[in-house]
């Protein structure tokens, strides 16, 4: 979907999903065959019942990798696999790598990872692969050479375009001087990010923005509230702040809601409605944008169970069916991507629980 566009058809499937609950039933991101059998493959054969298949988020107790590991539970439910979830609870480099051997060594049949670092774990995942595992990588890459799949949020071109627009639109026609709020400084979907939006400032509309710092919270809350107030003591002519983190955000949002900044400073970036919605609602945040994380864990989880099936290969042109999803193709590079980000603003805010 792109930003913006099906409003309709996007909300009202968001609408029956509850915090951390399964995928959307109508949705049609992969632009297929929406209600077709649960374990379909393109090439008409199911993917296997009891396999072993589990999630592996950057930290388990963050709000996002709870809802899209949810999306995620709910599509091996549907083919009857064998779901867990396991790992670190702070998002450091090589906090995974033991997460992944014991995996390995419990013969998990699909590893499901959203990389802390491009290359920290590399090893470990091709030791387990190398035992048997699949591996898809969902919301943050490794090297493809590390793993099977890769499922993307959205184009790289589309999550770093909608974030500088919604920007642009915040600060106003006069633009100034703006900066990021990143993740880890290892995060391989935030350096991506960072780099394209870096090349999008070069284009004319963008002339009167000045990107001036980028700075890094860990995606932990306290201390992206802390950079938050550091960039800020830093830069005081600063007009805006672009945080591609759901934490960054929301520890963003909590700082320039209770400050003097709020009205003055704007802010948007990658977030989730239940943790935006009284920074929109309080005029903290007009909008931000992200795509449905539920969605993105329940693709990983077909994507995977198919591979582990045989269904697909991984290789560029592979169909395979996402369940309710509908199908998907897999691109240049072993990637899959769900679909395009959705802004969310005041006026659909309230329609969305996730």
């Amino acid at each position: 979907m792109k930003a913006g566009t099906k409003p309709v058809r996007f909300l009202a499937a968001l609408a029956a999903i509850a915090f951390a609950t399964a995928a959307c039933a109508d949705d049609s991101t992969g632009g297929g065959n929406g209600g077709a059998p649960a374990s379909s493959g393109a090439s008409g054969g199911s993917i296997k019942e009891g396999l072993k298949i589990a999630f592996l988020p950057k930290q388990v107790n963050n709000p996002y990798f709870t809802v899209s590991d949810n999306g995620g539970k709910a599509a091996v439910e549907e083919f009857k696999g064998s779901y867990s979830e396991t790992g670190p609870s702070e998002a450091s480099p090589s906090a995974q790598v033991s997460y992944i051997n014991t995996l390995s060594q419990q013969q998990t049949d699909v590893i499901v990872v959203s990389a802390n670092d491009k290359d920290a774990i590399c090893g470990a995942l091709n030791e387990a692969r190398q035992a048997g595992a699949k591996v898809v990588t969902f919301d943050s890459d490794t090297n493809p050479s590390c793993r099977d799949l890769f499922v993307n949020q959205a184009s790289t071109e589309g999550i770093a375009q909608i974030q500088l627009k919604l920007i642009s639109e915040a600060v106003g026609p006069d633009g100034g001087e703006i900066a990021i709020l990143s993740a880890t400084a290892n995060a391989t979907n935030q350096n991506t990010w960072i780099e394209m939006m870096k090349q999008e400032l070069a284009k004319p509309e963008y002339t009167k923005l000045k990107l001036v710092d980028t700075v890094y919270g860990d995606d932990q809350d306290q201390k992206s509230f802390t950079e938050t107030q550091g960039l800020l003591a830093k830069h005081p002519n600063l007009k805006g702040i672009i945080a591609p983190t759901t934490v960054g955000i929301a520890a963003a949002g909590r700082y320039l809601s209770g400050s003097s900044y709020k009205g003055k400073v704007a802010l948007t970036g990658l977030g989730t409605p239940n943790q935006m919605r009284a920074y929109v609602k309080d005029g903290t945040v007009k909008s931000f944008a992200l795509w449905n994380p539920a969605d993105l864990g329940y693709l990983a989880a077909y994507a995977g169970g198919a591979l582990a099936s045989g269904l697909i290969s991984g290789k560029e042109g592979d169909k395979f069916t996402a369940g309710k999803l509908g199908e998907y193709t897999v691109g240049k590079d072993g990637t899959v991507v769900l679909g395009e980000p959705f802004t969310f603003t005041a006026a659909n805010i309230d329609q969305l629980n996730f």
